[in-house]
């Protein structure tokens, strides 16, 4: 499997491309502000054509290129129906202080096809098949994307549901905390260790090392169970 990976405007949000290999068709996850360019960039060096954009949330610094990615590309947008609404109207996710950072206006708006993502859905697109998983807590849309690889490997998007050493906050509108703790016990602890993280910012990881020094992971405690016992 290929992966490229770059981060895309201030907020340095993760943007992922995913191919069997190089010289064929591609995912993108997460066109963020700024990623257009880069993207285009990596698509020509590797000679990839998108089929499709998956979006973990619908937070702006993940999605605001979405519309002009899949329209440009002629390829539908897949978001979870409870954060489909973040695409038209991006200050319902964000602070007040945000708000007013922005002056009360972000625009963006949907791609010309959007596809609704479901938990536990299997989706095969450009030779991949990747695994939903709703893990609502950032946002009531959250979703991670699990994928095996050829080589024997597994790895899972996460978005902003796990980062190395940290979660997503659950302070934002849609947020939720107790809803969080149950996608990390129910969806991320029972991953197998050695499944490497792809996060929505910051570096790479696994598993089996934020089961073993994630503190949030670690505050779940005797409540999480047992791992691992999911399939990819």
């Amino acid at each position: 499997m290929l992966v490229i990976g770059f981060p895309t405007g201030a907020l340095l949000a993760n943007c992922f491309v995913l191919a069997a290999e190089a010289g064929g068709p591609c995912v993108v996850v997460d066109p963020g502000q700024d990623a257009e360019e880069r993207l285009a960039r990596a698509l020509r060096e590797h000679r990839l054509t998108p089929v499709a954009a998956l979006l973990t949330h619908g937070h702006f610094d993940h999605c605001f290129s979405v519309a002009p990615v899949c329209d440009g590309n002629d390829i539908p947008a897949w978001v979870h129906p409870d954060d489909r609404v973040l695409l038209s109207d991006p200050l319902k996710g964000i602070s007040a202080e945000s708000r007013a950072a922005f002056g009360g206006k972000l625009e963006m708006r949907e791609p010309r096809e959007v596809r609704e993502l479901s938990d536990g859905a299997e989706l095969d697109l450009a030779g991949l098949r990747l695994t939903v998983d709703h893990t609502p807590g950032h946002t009531g849309g959250s979703v991670m994307f699990r994928s095996g690889t050829e080589e024997g490997g597994r790895l899972v998007l996460s978005g902003d549901t796990l980062f190395a050493g940290s979660i997503g906050r659950t302070d934002l509108p849609g947020g939720d905390h107790r809803a969080m703790l149950a996608s990390l016990r129910t969806k991320v602890l029972t991953l197998h260790d050695d499944t490497v993280v792809l996060p929505g910012h910051g570096p790479t990881t696994t598993i089996g090392r934020e089961r073993g020094s994630n503190p949030f992971l670690l505050e779940l405690g005797d409540d999480a169970p047992a791992a691992p016992h999911r399939g990819l």
